[in-house]
């Protein structure tokens, strides 16, 4: 099992908001309109081969490569949901809510009437207590 570092868990937070994003949307382009013959004469007939050059083998690449991304994506925003758990205080996990639905550190400041460094430091305080 991969050691999570701190630094990796830093940008797993900052990254979870676009990443739920990214996966809603590739979800939605994964859908596929096409669909093989099965009955009649249309199941007998032979099938494309794909080629590099064919544009429709290109897109079934790009979608598979879309697939494996999300799986990836997943994978980060589970990781960071099971460690939430550790996060203790009031404060620090208003915080981590408002950074996972990705508001930024100014906004948060600005929300809680703290300064941009303060909220880095309980940032901080948050990613140690989660990777501890």
């Amino acid at each position: 099992m991969k050691l999570l570092t701190q630094d990796k868990l830093d940008t797993m937070i900052t990254d979870y908001h676009w990443m739920v994003n990214a996966i809603k949307e590739m979800r939605a382009e994964m859908v596929i309109g096409a669909k093989t013959a099965q009955y009649g004469i249309e199941a007998t007939l032979p099938k494309a081969a794909g080629s590099v050059g064919d544009p429709i083998m290109q897109e079934a690449m790009r979608r598979s490569r879309n697939i494996k991304r999300v799986a990836e994506y997943e994978k980060k925003l589970l990781e960071v949901q099971m460690l939430v758990e550790r996060v203790t205080g009031d404060r620090e996990m208003q915080v981590l809510n408002w950074m996972l639905d990705g508001k930024s550190k100014r906004w948060i400041a600005a929300n809680m009437g703290l300064s941009h460094t303060h909220i880095q430091n309980i940032k901080d305080n948050i990613v140690e207590q989660m990777v501890n």
